[in-house]
């Protein structure tokens, strides 16, 4: 901040006294051209909904509301503003939803007369896909729920069904039973400008139908393997996730998911999936509650220009293969260690992220054409494209579901197992522990199953109880790094731990 003199300071407030006053009409001027938003919220909001978590715990023998006691966020709303989190133990809801019998909602849950109760786990935000009940959200608001309830905005509550989740582009899609639902309309994010004004909706701190708006500052921002995030500037802040991003035309364009954040809070840089992603995502949910990937068994790293100058490319784009799983579609189809690939199927590869999309969005069993770079030549190999493994498949009764128990064993999503010692010998590697399935933070960091963590911070892992052990002593406002090997490649993967119990 420039700090001006004193007598300079005077001396522009006497000139600037000195002026003629301008006609009101000036001043109002430039408010003209700033955006209106007030007929989208009235087209947009009543599609918008609150989603809160609850897991069963033994019930407080203080009688508190759940959340009081869970962190400093919600001690400073019931304190200063008398407004404590959605739902108590035994169903009391200040917004009057469940349990007070105001909301006129389904499928509500008595009070729980044993010595069990349904605990607020989480509150997060989400918008009506079809008339007929469909609701997408984000998959880390629902993440080890024992039950998922749905507040429309007239105060209407339903427990919602869990139709299937996705951990890998964080996306999940639950049905509620209800007719003639207030549905949004999809846009299209490919069309949407650095630039423009997009407006968000959602709970933040579990305050419903908030409204934030501001103008997308980036596109395609790699974070993850079928992520290319839209950047944006809208105040998004905990309680957003998994409400919609939506465009000056009223149409969905985005679910607002992460922020980028030192504090915890909204520093100016927020983050939401592109809508198109979404989509191709909750259409396979919807049919199968799961999401079926192709995958072709390699790994792979960017094309740094010192590389592409040195392998005389033109240019520094491209995947560039650091190993070939043997076996695998791309070991039959004779790509090898050092190969750069440039298309997929006729599709230009710009970068390292272009290509586990677009492979993934390939139909496993399908043929397929790569052009690769090699001693200088372009080559085109056919391959088969075989099937990624399903981060979890949606069942029909959830509690029975034996997916979220591994998923909870530990703050990064893990649940492992030791390596067996042919493995170890093979490998040459003296300890560490095989990841037997994946979901939460792991999950969208990337992680799969059959990797091996050798290390977690500085700590090397031994085997599965010390793993356990470290992983319950992680800060969950801390990134971790994690030593990952896949295959013949071992690499640094960060993840941020999540709180006991957190959605």
């Amino acid at each position: 901040m420039t700090i001006f003199p004193l007598r300079k300071l005077f001396a522009a407030a006497v000139v600037a006294a000195c002026l003629p006053l301008a006609p009101h009409v000036a001043s109002a001027a430039p408010a003209a051209n700033l955006p209106d938003f007030t007929d989208l919220v009235d087209k947009v909001g009543p599609s918008v909904v609150n989603i809160r978590t609850t897991t069963h715990v033994s019930a407080s023998p203080h009688g508190l509301p759940p959340g009081t006691d869970e962190g400093d966020m919600s001690e400073f709303f019931r304190r200063f503003f008398g407004i404590p989190l959605p739902q108590g133990p035994h169903g009391q809801s200040p917004h009057g939803g469940q349990g007070g019998g105001q909301g006129g909602g389904q499928d509500a849950s008595p009070p729980d007369s044993g010595s069990d109760a349904e605990q607020n786990s989480g509150v997060g935000s989400g918008f009506i896909l079809s008339t007929d009940g469909y609701v997408m959200t984000n998959a880390h608001v629902i993440d080890d729920a024992d039950s998922i309830y749905v507040t429309l905005t007239d105060k209407r509550e339903f427990k919602a069904k869990l139709i299937g989740v996705d951990d890998r582009t964080d996306v999940a899609v639950v049905k509620i039973e209800a007719r003639s639902l207030p549905a949004v309309t999809i846009g299209d994010s490919n069309k949407l400008r650095v630039g423009e004004w997009v407006v968000a909706i959602g709970s933040p701190f579990g305050l419903e139908n908030t409204v934030t708006a501001g103008i997308v500052s980036a596109k395609g921002r790699d974070t993850g393997d079928y992520l290319p995030f839209i950047q944006t500037d809208v105040a998004v802040n905990p309680g957003n996730s998994g409400g919609p991003l939506i465009n000056m035309q009223g149409e969905v364009i985005g679910i607002n998911s992460q922020i980028y954040s030192r504090t915890g809070g909204f520093m100016g840089i927020s983050f939401a999936i592109p809508i198109d992603e979404a989509m191709r995502v909750a259409d396979q949910l919807e049919r199968s509650g799961k999401v079926t990937r192709g995958r072709i068994a390699v790994a792979i790293g960017e094309v740094t220009k010192d590389v592409a100058d040195s392998l005389g490319l033109p240019k520094a784009q491209g995947a560039l293969v650091s190993s070939v799983e043997s076996g695998g579609p791309a070991d039959k189809a004779g790509i090898q260690p050092g190969d750069i690939i440039q298309k997929f199927n006729g599709q230009t590869v710009d970068s390292a992220t272009d290509l586990p999309r677009m492979v993934g969005d390939t139909k496993p069993g399908t043929k397929a054409t790569i052009t690769i770079w090699r001693k200088g030549q372009t080559r085109e190999l056919p391959i088969a494209i075989a099937e990624m493994q399903a981060d979890k498949t949606a069942k029909g009764d959830q509690k029975k579901a034996p997916a979220p128990k591994p998923r909870a064993s530990n703050s990064l999503g893990l649940s492992v197992t030791d390596v067996p010692a042919d493995q170890l010998n093979q490998l040459k590697i003296k300890g560490g522990v095989l990841v037997e399935s994946v979901g939460g933070p792991a999950a969208r960091a990337g992680l799969q199953k059959g990797d091996i963590i050798l290390r977690v911070g500085d700590t090397d892992i031994t085997g599965v109880k010390q793993f356990e052990e470290v992983t319950a002593r992680l800060d969950p406002q801390k990134m971790v790094a994690v030593l990952v090997r896949r295959g013949e490649n071992t690499q640094f993967v960060p993840i941020r731990p999540r709180n006991p119990g957190q959605k």
